[in-house]
């Protein structure tokens, strides 16, 4: 591969440096394809090339971790990267990756895939022009501010990877992106897929009503009201909101337990509910607010998060489903999917590796990431689309009746 010509995107009339991706073991799937999306791109712009045998085909580059057995590892680059654009993919929550260590086999922990980038980070050894770390579940996200006597882990990782040349990171929905501010020098991007989460919705519920008679949004809690008001703002439609009461007197699996979902807003009886959130861990928050909602006398209710993780299992989620709690749940391909989740009815994956590819594109290129961030154009159009073919089932199903 060294000997093939490295690909600078659309370098018809600019001199980029050349570009290349290190997909890590946790985030193969996704960034394959990513780079899917950036050679069609590429072969658009420069349409000589996909015959050219010595361009090269893919912007993956080969590396690897590789472990001993005493579950010590170790990074190894296949081929060179000096003078490269690098960025590198890492799904830190992924725990399907496993290696062995003193005869068993060990799933890899958030720390393991941190440590993995690192190393990587390491091998490549100040030759690179650039790095940008794509990290959509950001490390140690959840701990991002302190309580009491406790560790910073998400603003220490930033720092980390600052003062090992890393020039910028790319995340998604981070749990509180303020944690930006341990790093203020270095690149910090919060993408939020938003338009892709509603045009899933909007493929998959395509009789579904976009007025405040029909839909309305509602916030599991306070923490995630931001993105609600997003939702119910650019779709002009009420927002309600519940309440956590929480019983801080005990700690349950690391966090006091939910006591009571108190509701504040509008009426929902009769009308379809769209709540989202940034991840779903046990559930047990989203089903007991789709719980609420029925209660409430919800119609139709579809769950959004943008990390379906499922920490207690797939069965809860089965139950809640077959007794009607909810009708969809929407969740990205930014973080590690169970090949049986993809099968469930209720279940609706959300491809966001096109918008990484938009972030790629445009921070190689240096050009402003802004109108991908602002997204409130695109779902204008996505729903002023949907809006209008919904006039005309409607206007057909009229004249059907009538005649």
């Amino acid at each position: 591969m060294d000997s093939m010509q490295p690909i600078s995107m659309f370098d018809i009339q600019n001199n980029y440096f050349p570009i290349g991706i290190i997909a890590m073991e946790s985030a193969k799937e996704l960034g394959e394809k990513i780079d899917r999306h950036l050679m069609s791109w590429y072969y658009e712009a420069k349409p000589e090339a996909k015959n050219d045998e010595s361009t090269r085909k893919s912007l993956l580059l080969k590396a690897a971790c590789p472990r001993f057995n005493t579950g010590d590892a170790k990074a190894i680059l296949a081929e060179s990267v000096r003078g490269y654009d690098i960025y590198i993919i890492t799904d830190v929550g992924n725990y399907n990756c496993k290696y062995n260590m003193y005869g068993f086999e060990a799933p890899m922990s958030p720390d393991d895939h941190f440590q993995d980038l690192k190393r990587i980070i390491s091998a490549i050894g100040g030759k690179a022009q650039r790095i940008t770390v794509i990290m959509p579940t950001l490390y140690g996200g959840r701990q991002h501010k302190r309580s009491a006597r406790e560790s910073l882990d998400a603003a220490h990782a930033l720092q980390e990877l600052q003062s090992m040349g890393v020039s910028n990171v790319i995340t998604f929905d981070a749990h509180d992106p303020r944690v930006q501010n341990a790093v203020p020098l270095m690149g910090f991007d919060n993408g939020m897929p938003n338009y892709q989460v509603l045009k899933a919705l909007l493929r998959k519920v395509d009789d579904l009503k976009i007025d405040k008679d029909h839909l309305m949004v509602v916030s599991p809690d306070e923490g995630a009201m931001q993105r609600n008001i997003f939702y119910s703002s650019i779709m002009g439609l009420d927002l309600g909101m519940f309440y956590k009461r929480r019983d801080y007197s005990r700690i349950v699996n690391g966090r006091n337990p939910i006591v009571a979902h108190e509701y504040l807003g509008a009426a929902i009886e009769g009308k379809d509910v769209f709540v989202s959130d940034d991840i779903v861990a046990s559930g047990d928050s989203l089903l007991g607010l789709a719980e609420d909602l029925k209660k409430e006398g919800a119609k139709r209710i579809f769950l959004s998060a943008t990390y379906g993780l499922f920490t207690a299992g797939l069965e809860r989620f089965d139950k809640a489903y077959k007794d009607g709690l909810f009708d969809l749940l929407l969740s990205t391909n930014l973080t590690f999917q169970r090949p049986d989740l993809l099968e469930r009815p209720w279940y609706v994956s959300v491809d966001v590796s096109k918008y990484v590819a938009y972030f790629i594109q445009a921070t190689h290129q240096n050009r402003s990431v802004t109108t991908i961030l602002n997204s409130h154009e695109k779902i204008h159009t996505l729903l002023e689309k949907h809006i209008a073919a919904q006039k005309e089932k409607d206007a057909e199903c009229t004249l059907f009746s009538q005649s």
